[in-house]
């Protein structure tokens, strides 16, 4: 059984990108792109985990075919209006699962708030995100995996090789083999991605 393949990924690395719709900027943690694409070029992305702020209420860009995961970090009381109804992030560090195609408008119920998103295009990648707490050991299943900290140095051990992430900071995880994660200091947010066409 190969061992994961650990790459630490400095803040410093990120690259800042425009929001399609043009209404603020996000910082992208990792992405990924069709070989054909310039990074940044919404068009190309295969998948994207980035982190951005909003200050004021507004519509989401329109990005039919990608699945769309968001957890807020920072603030509370986040609301998408839907022409189907709410979806609930009013409450921080608990992820919602939705269609990036989705006409959504947002609501601050309670001032700015900070949030992380994961982007895949949903016929080519399978996706997950989770926050991880101290002691609350997670399997990893082959493919690529980010573990991100918001605001706190995350600690603990992939696969037998413990990992320090400063605060902002992200680390990049490629296992081949089902994997044991387990977070000993801090909170740190899991992005998985599994690509069908590997």
């Amino acid at each position: 059984m190969s061992a994961p393949r650990l790459t630490a990924l400095p803040a410093s690395s990120f690259r800042r990108t425009p929001w399609k719709n043009g209404g603020g900027v996000s910082t992208d943690i990792a992405d990924c792109y069709r070989p054909d694409a310039a990074p940044a070029d919404w068009d190309g992305v295969i998948w994207r985990l980035g982190r951005t702020r909003i200050v004021t209420p507004g519509p989401f860009s329109d990005l039919t075919g990608y699945e769309r995961l968001q957890v807020v970090i920072s603030g509370r009381g986040l609301v998408l209006v839907t022409p189907d109804g709410e979806i609930d992030l009013r409450e921080p560090l608990a992820p919602v699962r939705y269609d990036g195609g989705t006409p959504i408008v947002t609501r601050l119920e309670n001032g700015p708030v900070e949030v992380v998103n994961l982007i895949a295009d949903r016929a080519l990648c399978d996706i997950a995100l989770a926050v991880l707490k101290p002691d609350e050991p997670a399997e990893l299943p082959p493919g690529l995996h980010l573990l991100y900290a918001p605001d706190a140095t995350a600690t603990g051990d992939a696969g037998g090789h413990p990992f320090a992430i400063e605060a902002g900071d992200a680390l990049r995880i490629e296992t081949d083999a089902p994997c044991r994660l387990l977070v000993t200091k801090g909170i740190a947010l899991l992005a998985t991605i599994i690509r069908r066409d590997a």
